[in-house]
């Protein structure tokens, strides 16, 4: 294991556990707004791929309807934005939607840089990050590949991005992950419901 990542762990909880403290208002005024306005628990689980394959439940504000169909990858949907809640259009654009992933790393489950998490049946995701030895680090809330595409990259382009990730992790990077993190968000660059669009 690099040195730096002992290090990452550290810095990991150390910074959740703080901003969990500072942003506690907001997170107490997203629940209430999606509990008034739509039927549904506040926060979404499901079950995700961490490090070494290991299966955890990721959390997240719920922006979609009840009744959206469950373990299906969001570009896979022909209509994604017919299940999407008034309230989760604004979270899912700005990124709130992913706060309560504060808490997996509080429990040791995630970081705040690192390949996003694969659904359990991202089979192809999967594998393809398996041999380029992506699936070796904790997931995160953000990431090299989010910066360079996010909802717009087909499946083999955002697996290379994670395995350029690992071979060349550092704090360095990660801090530029960070700073373009708040530019891509801001922007809502890459955001695309419904997956990639059809390259030419």
């Amino acid at each position: 294991m690099k040195p730096y990542l002992r290090l990452k762990t550290v810095l990991d909880t150390g910074f959740a556990l703080i901003l969990t403290v500072i942003l506690s208002p907001l997170l107490v005024l997203l629940a209430v707004l999606i509990k008034i306005t739509s039927p549904g628990p506040v926060l979404f689980r499901q079950t995700r791929i961490g490090k070494d394959k290991k299966e955890f439940e990721i959390f997240k504000f719920r922006t979609m309807r009840t009744d959206t169909p469950k373990d299906m990858p969001t570009h896979l949907f022909t209509d994604a934005e017919r299940f999407i809640t008034p309230v989760g259009r604004f979270l899912r654009k700005s990124s709130l939607d992913e706060l309560p992933q504060l808490f997996n790393i509080l429990r040791g489950e995630m970081s705040f840089i690192g390949p996003r998490p694969a659904l359990w049946n991202q089979f192809d995701l999967i594998e393809a990050r398996d041999q380029l030895n992506a699936n070796s680090l904790w997931p995160g809330i953000t990431g090299w590949a989010q910066i360079n595409g996010r909802d717009e990259i087909p499946i083999d382009r955002k697996a290379a991005y994670d395995g350029y990730y690992v071979e060349h992790v550092s704090l360095w990077l990660d801090l530029k992950i960070l700073l373009l993190t708040f530019t891509t968000v801001l922007t809502a660059k890459g955001v695309s419901e419904g997956g990639p669009k059809k390259e030419d």
